[in-house]
């Protein structure tokens, strides 16, 4: 099975852990990474502008060229050689799940070149696979508000609709921090009184999240993971508490450093401290989407 037509994606940035859903909540934003990927020849050449243009490889290491194939050999589909053209809109190591992006669109890529409609439950398994633990991918596939598991190794999730109106602001530094860098600090026992008030604020983000946004203050607090590391974004963690000194739900999202402050866009979220830049964010709510395009 091949493939003689181009094939566009566009997939969203994410915020995962959202405060108290460590590796389970993810959220989609209206900040997207675009593919264009053209079947022909034998071997890749890839092209990337914006994020990421001079510094991410373009041979077959790069890994939306990775997750392309790991997508057509579970597709069981053979396209010997493409170009891979990439306009990176969503920071690198920030937060806002450049990775999974990058894993969800070139596996969404497999199923446009293989010609066989999405199968975002599948997409959710291989991209876990791929990345590892399934709160960004999740969020990345199907957009809105998710939250996902795994059963043994394999990637599960549900999507939820965000309640009408909600936006984010997203607090991105000059700066990067490493995944594993961040998860290197957590601890690996916490007290049964912190893992206690994370569940208990969990179930209350889903229930503020989905339709009583003005308990997103207190569902958004967390004892698990953003104290920890502190270390390797003290300058988050202090912006963090700042904003909601002030009122505002601010979390970090992901591994950080980027902070992203959730809620209904009132006016209220100060401008970027200096070295920073602030983007103003919806939810997306489709997550990746494919699209076929005359070659030529």
């Amino acid at each position: 099975m091949t493939s003689c037509h181009q094939v566009r994606i566009r997939v969203p940035a994410t915020s995962a852990n959202l405060g108290p859903g460590f590796d389970a909540f993810g959220l989609a934003l209206t900040l997207y990474d675009e593919l264009i990927v053209t079947p022909g020849g034998s071997g890749v050449r890839v092209e990337v502008s914006g994020e990421g243009e001079g510094e991410v490889a373009l041979d077959e290491s790069h890994l939306v060229v990775r997750s392309i194939r790991a997508g057509l050999e579970a597709l069981g589909a053979s396209v010997p050689g493409f170009t891979l053209r990439c306009e990176n809109r969503i920071p690198h190591g920030r937060g806002l799940g450049s990775s999974s992006a990058a894993i969800v669109g070139g596996l969404a890529a497999a199923y446009g070149l293989a010609d066989e409609p999405v199968d975002r439950e599948r997409i959710v398994v291989l991209a876990n696979e791929i990345e590892g633990h399934p709160d960004n991918v999740a969020a990345a596939t199907l957009g809105g508000f998710t939250i996902a598991w795994t059963e043994g190794e394999t990637g599960r999730a549900v999507r939820l609709d965000p309640a009408g109106g909600l936006a984010a602001v997203a607090y991105v530094p000059d700066n990067r921090v490493l995944t594993t860098e961040a998860r290197g600090l957590l601890p690996s026992v916490v007290p049964h009184s912190d893992a206690a008030a994370n569940a208990g604020k969990a179930a209350l983000f889903v229930a503020a999240l989905t339709g009583r946004p003005e308990l997103l203050l207190t569902a958004t607090e967390d004892r698990l993971h953003q104290e920890y590391r502190e270390p390797a974004m003290p300058e988050s963690l202090s912006l963090v508490h700042k904003l909601r000194g002030s009122g505002l739900a601010a979390v970090i999202s992901g591994a950080g450093p980027t902070v992203a402050v959730l809620g209904r866009p009132d006016g209220t979220s100060p401008d970027a401290p200096d070295g920073w830049t602030r983007y103003e964010l919806g939810i997306d709510p489709v997550g990746v989407q494919v699209w076929s395009l005359e070659s030529g």
